[in-house]
């Protein structure tokens, strides 16, 4: 038995006892759930499961679907083993949906007009097998047609949906009568159940007619479940309320296509729902008020109320014009929410005197939100004014709806945003601290005490990668008077020199040195690795008597593996010219134009000696960003509806796709004012505002210079300062944090408050739009800007003397009277028999030491870019290999093997698709075989296979669309030897193809449509390609078009079977027919894969059939993992580098580039990743095009996918070779293995050989090919072409070819053509290319390069790292006298450092006397 689950029904059993004993008994009812092999799973009954004696009740929707065993067991009460029991087997299957377009099931509406017309099946369908109706489940399709007058419109039976722009002639659109906005319709957004709901708004459809409105509803899962509803809907000129009616029992009333069926002897209860609003026209709620009316009022009072019964009657039914509507004072209560929005628009003229005025000016009626009308009674030039304000705030709902799960996104958005500011604040404070230790003016350690004449100099270290150093610096300052002795730059308190660092120092020298000629720098390359390098931008000297500054410009590198290869340099004092050179100015300007001027940047790049710190800067970002949010979000709804009315406004601007509408410019302008304004104000006031304590860090070093002097801040005079600029005092800190603090909590706050109104998802989309354009704007705009504003500076307002940069270390209001400070230049505890101080040796590096230390940098160098080489193809290596084989679909050969051998049926050689010879055979194939197998047939049980409409027999594999067999013909040409018979058919070619049309038979003769089936006539009309979306197909024998005669498989097996029949009677393959091709799309959804099968037979003009075919399996879902998607990502950025990489080396190589081997095979990779990366995004176009039409039809289409399995073929091969360039490459990373360099060395001595013996093979083979291909071409298969005699004698020279064919072929000539070939090819040839590569790995194995010396360095190098391997004493020793070779070698230099050292030792010895003395007068000795 068999039962709907939404009915109820029950079990009755009869009892017969057939004994003498007492009859009592007891019963008892059991329900187990079936599987396919036995019941045992018992159900549990509930309290809704009524059971008697003998009958079991079980209500609706109690039982799943499935299959029940109910089991009624009777025992006897005195005899406990009498027991028996029967059983009934029932099938709860599925009852089918209701669809109803409107609520209740109504069959007959009636809308008004001008009415929006809601259909709603997603909302309004029932399932009566469950409480609720789950419209996620479904797809819906509306069709409309005008009732009694029109069908549906349809194409040659296909119906024609109502979105459907296509015309039928005959059967009208119900919306074609109407033009402008009235055939407007909005479908339901929902992205579970897309188009659920359809809204024809009014004016769309014609009154005074009636209307059919059908959706055609299908299940997402199982397409052969489907639902159907209907309406009518009577249009008229008025404005009725909708008025659903449904029964109270509601099964009682079933609906049908035109009427609701009612049992005639049952009395009905209906009940009826009045749905929707009263009021729908927008305006019954706009009132206008023109400035001719506020003239002479200050102030205006108006206020709305709502109608009563009797003013709707007589103002809005009547259509009652609404400046009619009554006006009183009396109190009337609401009944509904109401919301107001007031805007005010001017209309304004310039006149004589530049002032505006609105005389003579009206605003017009057709002034709204968007755009200003105005009335002018005078010719002069006028603008309109507007205010736009943001959306105001709904309090009640924020209040009501501020929770936090109904809001998550932006509640999160400002935990973390606020998160994100504490810790860059955390982070901000650190590197403060870190600047300020940074700052400072640094007294030389060797300075003399007796030295009374100072000069500051200031050392600019580079921003370039490995800029710093940590070597010791030297120099030598020369002027016209005298120059300094060597002097170290050393700080004992900080690090000096690092990258885009700022040193200042101050140097005393006995006297004045005049004017400055040059400085001699250079440092000792004590640092490790790269930190012994050193990119000094340029150094100025202050003298701070007079105040003179002089520049030296540097832009080099001191460093042993960069440019020359020099650590010392003499640099000139610079000329006003080259203080005004534009890479010196750009270098000065850049960095310090984007590390201070980018806000957000600066908070990482802050210069230090910029008193505006970096949690200050930090403060203003977010100020900056929280403002632009909240006037973003306040904007945010105004903003899309002016990009949604723009289109419809005359007033806009029309840009290609893009509208810019006058509210679009004014809010632009509001948020950007908004937002710049205080941010702007916030950042100057941080600026302006001037440090707690005044004191020059240069004056402050002069006065530590004497530690007995008081440094307090009250004997350290004031920097003096211009009075230019306006600054505040220290403590308005404090209020300019207090005032960004209150604008960020407002800002969260009204933030947060409009995202509740928003909802989740709204805030989700307006949350991207922020980040985006934030992103942006951090990233690209201001970087650019900001650049782009240097260089225009730096071009046309350049100042030699605009050092901003220096402003911390460098005051030109300083004012020093150094000369009269008396206690500073004569506080000496005692006077020094010589001026000279102490003197440390000082290491400089000759000739010979800069080219040893050269070397091993270069080594270190060439190390390490090996070791980046290596993990870089190696990560990318694995990346490829990654993608290529993820991409590989596992199952796509098993899948491939099982449609080979179903459809070409090998296994029964009567219908064995590759052995067929004939056209009969062929059409027996066709007949028995192939269209047996493309519809599902019924079980091996003989059950009807259920769910499986459009899988092919094997249940498995789904066929998308129908199949099609399609036939290319050739035209009949004379013969050219008409003796014997007049009419030939040739090959096929492009210009000999038939694409005429016939009738069936192939003949011109008419005859009447009803003979034939549509299908069969349109077997004999040609088809192009283009209609068929096929292309041109490689076969065996020949190239063929897209185009033919075209049949396909649609309809039941029956019909297919007689349709087959017919064209095999009428001769559609006959001596004409070239090539049939059967083409069909199968999709196995166990293993999502997609397979384009192509039969193709070529029909031979000699006769005979020769078959091939191809199955191309296709995974369109690229990324099946998160895996796959960013090794994606990471193979894009590599590919990104590898091209910046090749276009330094093209530029720095030129020519040469091309000459190398690895730069071909890395141009390889570049090419193929290119080229994969764009035949991706074409695969990608493609995949959307066939899921759209797969998604639009369902399925019930021919979708090809030729073009997108050629696609697939390109991307394969391009990933393929990409995958061989990259393993190619790893040779190039194993250069220094002793084989593989021997194998390249090989290669590279017999190329020119090996290119000349090439020549001369081609030569022997070409002889050959040509005296197999003409002898044997009508004996042998193998030499039935060029190509396949090619072939053979490849495999002859490989000694893989069998002998008795060609002495088969031709007793006599083929063992003599054998045996030559044999002996040309195979001993001479060959045995003179082995000699060419022994001689060229001979002469390479005795010319091998040293190339282990760079794999002992890193092994070396490695060993001590890890500290494998100790130094013994010689090699410590070796490495000490490297090191202290400058103390012997070249001692006329070092000559003065000894005389320092005497003269060191003789001063100790004298003022030691000198003490010893002093102490024996005192004791009186």
């Amino acid at each position: 038995m068999s039962y709907r689950r939404s009915q109820d029904f029950s079990i009755s059993s009869m009892i017969e006892f057939n004994c003498d004993g007492s009859l009592s008994t007891t019963t008892k009812w059991t329900i187990k759930n079936c599987t396919s092999i036995s019941c045992s799973f018992e159900i549990l009954l509930n309290e809704k499961v009524m059971t008697t004696f003998s009958e079991l009740y079980i209500p609706s929707r109690t039982l799943a679907y499935g299959v029940y065993q109910l089991t009624l067991t009777v025992i006897m009460i005195d005899s406990p083993n009498l027991k028996s029991s029967s059983s009934v087997y029932v099938r709860i299957t599925a009852t089918g949906i209701t669809a109803n377009l409107v609520q209740l099931g109504t069959s007959m509406i009636t809308r008004g007009d001008q009415q929006d017309l809601l259909l709603d099946p997603g909302r309004f369908s029932v399932d009566p097998d469950k409480d609720t109706f789950d419209a996620t489940k479904w797809k819906y399709t509306y069709y409309c047609r005008i009732y009694e007058l029109h069908n549906f419109p349809n194409i040659q039976g296909i119906l024609l949906s109502i979105d459907d722009s296509t015309i039928d002639p005959y059967n009208p659109s119900c919306l074609s009568n109407r033009s402008g906005n009235g055939t407007r319709l909005i479908f339901g957004n929902s992205p579970l159940s897309p188009n659920s709901s359809l809204i024809v708004l009014g004016g769309s459809l014609q009154e005074n007619q009636i209307y059919q409105f059908m959706v055609y509803m299908e299940n997402r899962k199982n397409s052969s479940i489907q639902a159907t509803g209907y309406v009518f809907v009577t249009v008229e000129v008025t404005h009725p309320q909708l008025i659903a009616v449904g029964c109270v029992i509601s099964p009682m009333c079933v609906p049908n296509l035109e009427f609701q069926l009612l049992n005639p002897t049952t009395q009905v209860a209906l009940f009826t729902i009045c749905i929707g609003t009263y009021l729908t026209n927008d305006d019954i709620y706009r009132y206008y008020i023109d400035n001719q009316q506020t003239t002479g009022h200050q102030s205006l009072t108006f206020g709305i109320r709502e109608l009563t019964s009797t003013e709707i009657n007589n103002y809005y039914l009547k259509n009652s014009s609404i400046n009619t509507l009554p006006i009183t004072d009396e109190s009337i209560n609401f009944t509904s929410n109401y919301e107001l929005l007031i805007y005010t628009s001017g209309c304004y003229y310039l006149d004589e005197n530049n002032n505006w005025k609105s005389d003579g000016l009206i605003v017009g009626s057709l002034t709204n939100l968007y755009k200003t009308e105005c009335l002018s009674t005078h010719l002069t030039t006028f603008a309109g004014g507007f205010i736009v304000l943001p959306a105001p705030i709904n309090w009640s709902y924020v209040f009501a709806n501020a929770d936090f799960m109904k809001n998550k996104t932006v509640y999160l958005t400002m935990i973390f945003t606020s998160i994100i500011y504490i810790i860059l604040m955390i982070f901000a404070r650190f590197k403060d601290k870190k600047d300020f230790e940074k700052l400072g003016v640094t007294p030389l350690a060797d300075n003399n005490k007796s030295d009374h004449y100072y000069y500051q100099i200031l050392v600019f270290t580079g921003q370039r990668t490995n800029a710093g150093t940590d070597s010791k610096v030297y120099f030598v300052l020369s002027g016209e008077n005298d120059q300094t002795q060597i002097r170290l730059f050393s700080d004992p308190h900080r690090k000096i020199f690092q990258r885009g660092g700022i040193n200042s120092f101050i140097i005393a020298v006995p006297k004045s040195l005049g004017l400055l000629n040059y400085i001699r720098i250079w440092h000792d390359n004590t640092g490790e690795g790269s930190s012994a390098s050193w990119f000094l931008k340029y150094v100025i000297v202050r003298d701070l008597q007079t105040l003179d500054k002089f520049y030296f410009i540097s832009q080099q590198w001191f460093a042993v593996e960069k440019d020359d290869g020099r650590i010392e340099r003499t640099l000139p004092v610079a000329s006003e010219a080259e203080k005004q050179d534009f890479s010196y100015v750009l270098s000065k300007k850049g960095y310090h134009s984007v590390s201070d001027g980018h806000l957000w940047f600066s908070i990482f790049s802050r210069p230090p000696s910029n008193r505006f710190t970096r949690v200050q800067r930090c403060t203003c970002c977010f100020v900056l960003f929280f403002t632009s949010m909240l006037i973003n979000i306040m904007y945010y709804d105004l903003s899309n509806e002016a990009d949604a009315s723009s289109e419809t406004h005359s007033g806009a601007l029309s840009i290609g796709p893009f509208y810019i509408a006058p509210q679009q410019i004014g809010i632009g302008i509001m948020v950007e004012l908004f937002t710049l304004i205080p941010s702007l104000l916030i950042v100057q006031f941080f600026r302006r505002i001037r440090p707690r304590q005044q004191v020059s860090r240069l004056r402050e070093a002069l006065y530590m210079m004497k530690p007995s002097r008081k440094t307090s801040s009250e004997d350290i005079p004031a920097i003096k300062k211009k009075k230019s600029s306006i600054t505040f005092p220290w403590w308005c800190l404090f209020i300019a944090y207090g005032l960004s603090m209150i604008i960020i909590v407002i800002s969260i706050f009204f933030i947060i408050v409009r995202g509740i109104e928003f909802g989740d998802v709204k805030t989700q989309q307006w949350l991207t739009s922020v980040l985006t354009g934030f992103f942006s704007s951090v990233i690209f705009t201001q970087p650019i800007k900001i650049i782009c504003l240097a260089i225009f500076f730096i071009c046309f307002c350049r100042n030699s003397k605009d050092d901003k940069e220096t402003s911390e270390y460098i005051n030109d209001d300083d004012e020093f009277n150094i000369s009269s400070d008396e206690e500073y230049l004569h506080s000496l505890e005692y006077h020094s028999l010589f001026s000279s101080q102490s003197r440390k040796s000082i290491n400089r590096l000759n000739e010979n030491e800069i080219a040893f230390a050269r070397n091993q940098r270069l080594k270190e160098i060439q190390m390490w870019a090996l070791i980046r080489e290596f993990l870089i193809y190696f990560i990318f290596a694995t990346l490829v290999f990654l993608i290529n084989y993820s991409n590989r679909e596992q199952n796509s050969f098993f899948q491939v093997n099982h449609l080979r051998a179903y459809l070409l049926n090998q296994r029964q050689t009567t219908v064995d698709y590759t052995k067929i010879n004939t056209i009969d055979e062929y059409w027996y194939w066709l007949e028995n075989s192939f269209v047996s197998n493309i519809r599902a047939q019924q079980w091996y049980n003989g059950d009807i296979p259920q769910y499986l409409n459009g899988f092919l027999n094997d249940k498995s594999s789904r066929l998308i669309g129908w199949a099609t067999i399609r036939q290319l013909r050739v035209k009949s040409e004379s013969c050219s030897d008409q003796r014997v018979i007049l009419i030939c058919e040739d090959s096929y070619s492009f210009s000999n193809e038939e694409t005429e049309l016939f009738q069936p038979g192939w003949t011109n003769q008419t005859i009447e449509d009803e003979i034939y089936s549509s299908s069969v006539i349109k077997a004999f009309n040609y088809t192009t390609s283009d209609e068929l979306d096929t292309y041109s197909y490689i076969g065996e024998f020949g190239t063929y078009r897209g185009g033919g005669y075209v049949y396909e498989f649609r309809g039941r097996l029956s019909d297919m079977k007689t349709n087959l029949s017919k064209l095999h009677q009428l001769d559609w393959i006959d001596e004409k027919t070239r090539a049939v091709f059967i083409q069909l799309t199968l999709y196995n959804p166990n293993v999502q894969l997609l397979i384009a099968v192509t039969l193709l037979a070529e029909f031979l003009p000699t006769g005979g059939v020769y078959t091939t075919a191809r199955f191309e399996p296709i995974n369109f879902y690229t990324f099946t993992s998160i895996l796959q998607l960013v090794c994606t990502i990471l193979y894009i950025f590599f590919i990104i580098y590898f091209i910046i990489i090749e276009i330094r080396l093209l530029f720095e190589l030129r020519l040469k580039y091309f000459y190398q081997f690895w730069s071909i095979i890395q141009l390889g990779i570049i090419g193929c990743s290119l080229g994969s990366i764009g035949v991706y995004f074409w695969r990608f176009q493609e995949t959307n095009r066939i899921s759209q039409l797969f998604e639009q039809t369902n399925g019930y289409i021919y979708i090809n996918l030729q073009l997108a399995v050629y696609v697939n073929d390109i991307l394969t091969f391009l990933l393929g070779y990409c995958c061989f360039f990259s393993t190619i490459k790893c040779f190039q990373l194993l250069r220094f293995n002793q084989q593989i360099s021997l194998f390249a060395e090989t290669l590279k001595y017999c190329a020119k050989a090996l290119i000349s013996f090439s020549i001369m093979f081609a030569v022997v083979f070409m002889s050959f090919l040509c005296l197999f291909y003409l002898l044997f071409v009508s004996k042998l298969s193998s030499c039935s072409s060029l190509l396949q005699t090619a072939q053979m004698l490849f495999k002859m020279t490989l000694i893989k070819c069998n002998a008795s064919e060609i002495t088969g072929a031709d007793a006599f000539l083929g063992p003599i053509c054998f045996i030559l070939f044999i002996f040309l090819v195979v001993f001479v040839c060959l045995s003179m290319f082995l000699s060419i590569i022994n001689d060229s790995f001979r002469h390479a194995k005795e010319n091998q390069k040293e190339n282990q010396v760079m794999l002992s360095f890193m092994l070396k190098k490695f060993l001590r790292w890890t500290g494998l391997k100790k130094l013994n004493q010689s090699e410590i020793q070796e490495e000490r006298d490297c090191r202290m070779r400058s103390q012997y070698f070249d001692p006329i230099e070092n000559f003065p450092d000894r005389m320092d050292q005497l003269l060191e030792a003789l001063n100790r010895i004298y003022i030691d006397q000198k003490i010893e003395l002093s102490r024996l007068e005192k004791a009186g000795l």
